[in-house]
């Protein structure tokens, strides 16, 4: 029988997973935290930082163009600068003050990310002389790779 199937709620099966959830004492909770840090936002900003940095000065020595180096940095900037602003929005005092709050700051401020990406991008041919969208998008990408390389390498406490 299916699991959709299998009787109505408050059935007995339902109370017997429920009584095996216990809930965390205090120190257990902050045990679990110490175990598993979160990944600053600022970590991953100047993760993104330094790739842009690194890869337009590869794309510099590789291609001698300083039109395809300032391209790619312009790309990866199209992401760390909006990621910054996104993480300053959600460091500020009133993305903590209730649950609803911190959720409507969320969505407001990746709105305000979005709008500055693409307002970048659309300013892009006007703003890089001799602008590679190429290059421009290789910094974009290597910029948007670095939230999952974070999640993998980000400085963590080592407390067991």
């Amino acid at each position: 029988m299916s699991k959709l199937a299998s009787g109505p709620r408050g059935s007995a099966q339902d109370e017997a997973t429920e009584s095996d959830f216990t809930p965390l004492s205090a120190q257990e909770a902050q045990a679990l935290r110490e175990r598993n840090p979160s990944v600053s936002p600022w970590w991953v900003v100047m993760a993104q930082v330094v790739v842009g940095a690194v890869a337009a000065l590869l794309a510099w020595l590789l291609t001698g163009s300083p039109s395809v180096a300032w391209s790619l940095a312009y790309g990866a900037s199209a992401v760390a600068l909006p990621a910054a602003l996104f993480a300053r929005g959600l460091s500020g005092r009133l993305a903590s003050v209730n649950p609803m709050t911190a959720a409507l700051g969320f969505l407001v401020w990746q709105m305000v990310k979005l709008a500055l990406t693409m307002a970048m991008l659309f300013a892009a041919p006007r703003l890089v002389v001799a602008l590679s969208w190429p290059a421009l998008l290789v910094g974009l990408v290597l910029a948007l790779k670095v939230y999952w390389v974070a999640l993998r390498f980000a400085p963590r406490n080592m407390k067991l």
